[in-house]
């Protein structure tokens, strides 16, 4: 009798374990990830797929994924012909197609771990730069609030309007993406920590079909692309586009990116990413200080220029155009994938970037 072999594709698997031990191992050192990994073997990484896709004009990462999508439904719908036609020989060839879709996700997962996603147990961006982030009070969300309508209302009246009286980029998307890099390259001779990547950030092409799930960006880190979704308002898009660079940058945490967003869009030479920059803060700030007084919201909404209560109307307009069943779903799976790499606040971990903004604030007015 001829024994069988162990096959040998199978210790693939391993590497779900592998990439398990890998994080708990980073979630527990830190320091260790911040000065081996984000300061050193990320920065390898980030340069050699800047070198391979940066100069491809579209976005390699969701030419894969639509690649995969199709790989699925051609899988899925194999599987069921073949139950049709060959009974039980159909479900062997479906057990076989499910462990090499096993053994991809094992891979795949393994690769985020080593490519990029160790990120998340670095340093926190606080700590890297000297920011002492404590719980604000009311009166200081309040202060900030006042500090930044004063900058958005100003920074306002230096952007490009259309008919509608809404901001807009006259010299379009592509344009911006060109210029994004500037504000990085403004402060990073501040925070040298924000030096890295020259690739352009890329429009998705599937923008449209993209906005009914509420992405507006997206880090692809098997390639080192900062997508962004073309179709987001122009008032935040570029706030979006240097979010994504956060996360190309190796700042793999939402309220972090969010932070390195304002902090390098108001470092930009150009105002619309300044009014941006500034925009994204506002709502943030202003959506914490609705949570705990409503009144003195409305108080200080009142102060909006006329330009910004518009652009704000047509942001609320966009998101009731794309929500529904899909964005819902895609919140929730958004909230388990950050939950699962320890930002506990999950989707609310986009709102604590007001802590960081807190202690910018304290620290230029102490």
């Amino acid at each position: 009798m001829r024994k069988q072999r162990f096959p040998k594709k199978l210790l693939f698997l391993l590497l779900l374990p592998l990439s398990l031990l890998f994080t708990f191992l980073a979630a527990a050192r830190p320091l260790w990830v911040e000065q081996i990994y984000s300061n050193a073997l990320y920065l390898v990484v980030q340069h050699m797929q800047s070198l391979l896709t940066g100069f491809i004009p579209f976005s390699v990462g969701e030419f894969i994924v639509v690649l995969m999508i199709f790989y699925l439904i051609f899988g899925v719908s194999r599987a069921i012909l073949q139950i049709i036609l060959k009974g039980s020989d159909g479900f062997r060839l479906l057990g076989r197609w499910m462990i090499h879709l096993l053994i991809s996700f094992c891979f795949i997962y393994f690769s985020f771990v080593i490519l990029w996603g160790l990120n998340y147990y670095r340093l926190p961006f606080s700590e890297i730069v000297g920011l002492n982030t404590q719980p604000a009070s009311i009166e200081e969300l309040a202060d900030l609030s006042e500090s930044l309508i004063a900058r958005a209302n100003e920074l306002r009246t230096q952007v490009e309007e259309n008919e509608q009286g809404v901001m807009f980029l006259p010299k379009g998307k592509n344009d911006m993406f060109r210029r994004a890099h500037l504000g990085y390259d403004a402060a990073a001779a501040v925070y040298p920590e924000l030096q890295g990547s020259k690739s352009r950030p890329k429009g998705i092409f599937f923008s449209h079909a993209m906005a009914y799930t509420g992405i507006s960006g997206i880090y692809f880190p098997f390639t080192g692309e900062a997508n962004v979704n073309t179709k987001t308002p122009d008032a935040l898009i570029l706030a979006t586009t240097t979010h994504e660079m956060a996360h190309q940058r190796g700042f793999a945490r939402e309220d972090e990116a969010n932070y390195i967003a304002y902090l390098t869009a108001t470092h930009h030479p150009d105002p619309d990413f300044q009014y941006s920059g500034v925009l994204l803060a506002l709502i943030n700030v202003m959506n914490q200080l609705y949570r705990h007084d409503q009144e003195l919201y409305k108080e200080l909404r009142s102060q909006y220029s006329p330009g910004i209560i518009r652009d704000l109307a047509a942001i609320q307009e966009y998101n009731k155009r794309y929500e529904g069943p899909v964005e819902r779903a895609h919140t929730k799976i958004n909230n388990a994938y950050l939950k699962s790499n320890r930002q506990e606040d999950g989707v609310y971990s986009y709102g604590r970037m007001v802590d960081l903004l807190i202690a910018e604030y304290r620290l230029k007015n102490q």
